[in-house]
């Protein structure tokens, strides 16, 4: 899979909210040469088309088009965003049914045009749906890539620098596990700077609790229900963790990111996608990085999967 030897293309299935949003997101950050949407809603898809060339005179002199699953021939990546949305009241477990019935038209599409590339899925449930597209696809599972608990880990990061009144940059932590409900922190390895949390804790906010900690947590795992109570959909924050993940993969910069990827034994698990954090470049997933987990969150981590495979199984065959 040859990379920048042509021009490179992004193909994006789904002009939805988080569709739209990630197309904006890579225009203005000039990431790809080409960017086609793809869109059951034609009429949708062309006004997106229009309004998003229009800003070229202001960004980056990326060739758009509404295009067709025959575009995804020479693509680089198709990102998948189509699906039913999360609706109030919802988890992200309920769309399990009726979106692996929409991917499975979808992936064959792709794949009945020759596709080579790398597959980037961020509708939910997005670690059933991620090992769908695997499925479906026949592709390499280091080729098919789960946004996970990017976004997770982005929330977790924010609030904690504004509970610490601190650059986001320098605080360091992962969420992992389903994105979803029995998503789990890793306290015993999250750092300001390079200095514990706990520790850092001690020495520049004496006042601050582990009630604290646990009750951001909680707004953290919590966040896309009160989002979508408010507005209805998430969108511009997935769009900028998508677009970043695109740009490890097309810059190939060996990015440590919790994405969602096939377990084949890390961390004990097996036959699952679910998010972790793992080295991502041009090939796709790298190598799935282990760190260290408290026996409490090895426990966590092992219910998440447990989890995950039970909502599956009326869809898959998981062992």
């Amino acid at each position: 899979m040859a990379f920048h030897s042509k021009p490179v293309r992004v193909v994006v299935i789904g002009t939805g909210f988080v569709g739209s949003s990630y197309a904006y997101s890579m225009i203005n950050q000039n990431i790809t040469d080409e960017l086609v949407l793809i869109d059951l809603n034609k009429e949708k898809t062309e006004g997106d088309v229009m309004d998003l060339n229009h800003g070229i005179p202001f960004g980056s002199p990326t060739k758009i088009w509404a295009g067709t699953y025959d575009d995804c021939r020479d693509a680089d990546i198709v990102v998948i965003t189509a699906g039913a949305n999360q609706k109030p009241g919802e988890t992200r477990l309920d769309l399990i049914s009726k979106n692996a019935a929409i991917f499975k038209g979808i992936v064959d599409e792709v794949m009945a045009a020759s596709f080579d590339g790398i597959f980037l899925i961020a509708t939910n449930p997005v670690d059933v749906l991620s090992y769908a597209v695997w499925k479906y696809s026949g592709l390499p599972a280091e080729r098919v890539i789960g946004s996970g608990t990017i976004l997770d880990t982005a929330r977790f990061r924010f609030m904690l620098s504004d509970y610490f009144q601190l650059d986001v940059r320098n605080v360091h932590g992962y969420i992992i596990g389903e994105h979803g409900d029995t998503e789990l922190p890793v306290w015993s390895q999250a750092r300001i700077g390079s200095e514990h949390i706990h520790r850092f804790m001690e020495k520049y906010k004496p006042e601050g609790t582990q009630k604290d900690l646990d009750d951001m947590f909680i707004n953290v795992r919590d966040a896309a229900y009160h989002i979508i109570e408010k507005k209805g959909a998430t969108h511009y924050a997935i769009a900028m963790g998508l677009t970043r993940l695109t740009k490890t993969i097309l810059r190939n910069e060996h990015s440590i990111l919790t994405v969602s990827t096939l377990m084949q034994g890390e961390y004990g698990l097996d036959d699952l996608y679910i998010g972790i954090p793992a080295i991502v470049g041009k090939s796709g997933i790298q190598s799935v990085v282990e760190i260290d987990l408290n026996e409490e969150e090895k426990k966590q981590l092992t219910h998440s999967a447990q989890v995950l495979k039970k909502a599956m199984e009326p869809v898959f065959e998981v062992e």
